[in-house]
């Protein structure tokens, strides 16, 4: 069973969650505030969270920031803050993914495969050479990040969208083929994803995000790796 951790503050919901995901054969522990969630990482071990913000004792970006702090566990954000740039503040932050208040129970549950999915490719084994920068290397095969000899922290997301990208080096990846293959068809014209994406990547790998040397924008079309 896939175990999977809910925090939120609405009793209702979180009961709601609870029967249906248990039905669909997720093990399901659920918390109402940012404390019990950060108690329920060690206790649990979740292998994907799904984390409101509007939590009652911590804001619910500071418990995704420390989430992230600990591990690569994806996160699935659940809110009422429909505003585009609180989806993007979220992404930013960290989050694998950003479901809106009221949602359908057959997306959640879509997003919830897919963040497990995409975890589960970010993990090794694997069985590639590594591909080397003048500035970090891709080892594809333990599916990590090295920069000076110096694991660098990806979330699953990340590590997804690095790993098509440095396959197809030196090749146009466009936007449509980036977003279905990381996130799945649904998302083919959410280039918001994107963008985010990119920025949170250049600033781990690139000595200067600002005038990225490695992964480069096509305006418009999509994006590459250069080595």
């Amino acid at each position: 069973m896939t175990r999977v951790l809910v925090v939120d503050d609405e009793p209702a919901l979180l009961s709601t969650l609870r029967i249906h995901l248990s039905a669909r054969g997720f093990a399901v522990t659920t918390v109402a505030d940012g404390a019990s969630a950060l108690r329920a990482l060690d206790a649990v071990d979740p292998e994907v969270i799904v984390l409101d913000l509007g939590l009652p004792d911590i804001d619910g970006t500071a418990v995704l920031a420390e989430i992230r702090r600990r591990g690569r566990t994806p996160v699935i954000v659940l809110s009422a803050r429909a505003d585009s740039a609180d989806k993007v503040d979220a992404l930013d932050a960290g989050a694998d993914d950003y479901v809106t208040k009221p949602f359908g129970m057959d997306e959640l549950l879509a997003r919830l495969r897919a963040a497990v999915r995409r975890a589960a490719v970010a993990a090794p084994p694997g069985g590639d050479d590594p591909v080397e920068t003048a500035d970090f290397t891709v080892d594809l095969a333990t599916k990590r990040v090295l920069r000076g000899g110096v694991p660098v922290h990806l979330t699953p997301t990340e590590w997804s969208m690095l790993e098509i990208l440095v396959r197809r080096r030196g090749r146009l990846v466009t936007q449509t083929d980036l977003l279905q293959e990381v996130w799945g068809p649904a998302y083919a014209t959410e280039t918001h994803y994107l963008r985010v994406y990119l920025a949170q990547l250049r600033r781990k790998l690139e000595p200067d995000p600002g005038h990225p040397r490695y992964l480069i924008t096509a305006p418009g079309q999509g994006y590459r790796f250069e080595v």
